[in-house]
């Protein structure tokens, strides 16, 4: 019997891919799923399943917030300053580049890229942190947005199905964290789906753990240094531009290395990586460029994210994300006899998923919320409403 045209497709990618594909690359066959998925099997698909997984995120509820997601800056009204969605889009760029010449998978690469973020609370790190710390008041764990990524892929999408991402993709989105700079960076290839499960779960209720994890492919190491790579000289073409610093800031031990714009530093960086990490299980910088690294990033925190000119609106987020979680919290309690957004939010996870889940249930929805949507639901629920021009007579009764 002569092959349909679809198995003639797939049987030419897979060709392709070996092909391409190097020793130390994540390939195709390796792709599991923790659940069986329901509709075409990932080997009858055009598709490949790491590219499946990109398709289930972009479609997302979640992935559609990331629009209007704080990436750095809060409360400018600058439409050039970047947000999370674009983010995203830089480390995936960045991220494919590097795979695509130490020939691992790029589709795995996009997919964990672009999901990478997907648990960032409005009002970025530091909305991360007052998170973290209602968690740690009320005894439900504790929150890094990597773990959060993977619980909203995992256990929130599609009303508590999830998506059933493969494991080597969720475990590069847990594993990503590029806050903390490395110079070495070395999978973990003897790591099995259900140690990546056991991760997750202690990272959501046991602090610390969430920060140091290793992956299990090489390509998830070179997404978690394209995100550093994607963030460090952006946010300072960003800091530049609404006036919070000047170029000649920069310190001498960063420009003479990387460079002193954002096109420069990527460039340096990318291209020394690739020098150090060819033909290696490994990815890393030589010592120079990695000392300068740690040097910018020093510089970006000292003089940008922890700049109190940008820091003075940070005490009343704290209070609106509080306030909201008590109410919530009340909602609960009460049983939802309002008809609200929360309320709503909780009938579509079903009331078996919200009682085995409590409290942890409301983290998950501000978590969720962008930074306008957070600001919204402050004021209808603790800001009088006004009546208009005059009394609307459905109003008053």
């Amino acid at each position: 019997m002569p092959k349909t045209a679809i198995e003639t497709i797939v049987e030419s990618r897979d060709k392709r891919a070996e092909l391409a594909l190097g020793q130390y690359a994540c390939h195709y066959a390796e792709a599991s799923r923790l659940r069986s998925d329901s509709g075409r099997a990932d080997n009858a698909s055009i598709r490949t399943p790491f590219a499946r997984d990109s398709d289930r995120i972009i479609h997302s509820r979640a992935y559609a917030r990331y629009i209007d997601k704080t990436q750095v800056f809060s409360f400018f009204e600058n439409d050039h300053i970047t947000h999370r969605v674009l983010h995203v889009q830089f480390v995936s760029r960045i991220g494919r580049t590097i795979g695509r010449s130490l020939a691992l998978n790029e589709d795995l690469i996009e997919a964990i890229s672009l999901g990478h973020d997907i648990g960032h609370a409005p009002f970025g790190h530091f909305g991360e942190k007052v998170i973290n710390s209602i968690c740690h008041d009320e005894a439900i764990g504790c929150f890094y947005h990597n773990v959060q990524g993977v619980r909203f892929f995992h256990e929130i999408e599609r009303n508590g199905a999830g998506i059933n991402l493969t494991v080597q993709t969720l475990d590069g989105i847990l594993c990503h964290n590029g806050e903390v700079l490395q110079n070495s960076y070395r999978p973990n290839r003897a790591k099995k789906p259900e140690a990546m499960l056991e991760e997750y779960r202690r990272s959501l209720s046991e602090d610390g753990v969430g920060v140091n994890l290793v992956p299990m492919t090489l390509e998830a190491c070179v997404v978690r240094i394209a995100d550093v790579i994607a963030y460090i000289g952006r946010d300072i073409e960003d800091a530049i531009h609404i006036g919070l610093i000047k170029r000649a800031d920069l310190p001498p031990s960063v420009t003479d290395v990387l460079g002193s714009d954002n096109a420069a530093i990527i460039d340096c960086l990318v291209l020394d990586l690739l020098e150090q990490s060819y033909g290696r299980d490994e990815i890393r910088f030589s010592e120079p460029v990695f000392a300068a690294l740690k040097d910018l990033l020093a510089f970006n925190y000292s003089y940008i994210y922890s700049n109190r000119r940008i820091m003075r609106e940070h005490g009343k987020v704290a209070r609106i994300i509080r306030m909201l979680y008590e109410k919530y919290a009340a909602e609960m309690q009460e049983g939802f006899i309002e008809n609200s957004s929360f309320a709503h939010h909780c009938r579509e996870l079903g009331p078996d998923f919200v009682r085995q889940q409590g409290r942890r249930i409301i983290i998950d929805f501000i978590a969720g919320m962008t930074d306008d949507y957070l600001i919204n639901q402050f004021r209808s629920i603790f800001m009088p409403d006004s009546y208009g021009y005059k009394l609307n007579e459905d109003r008053a009764r």
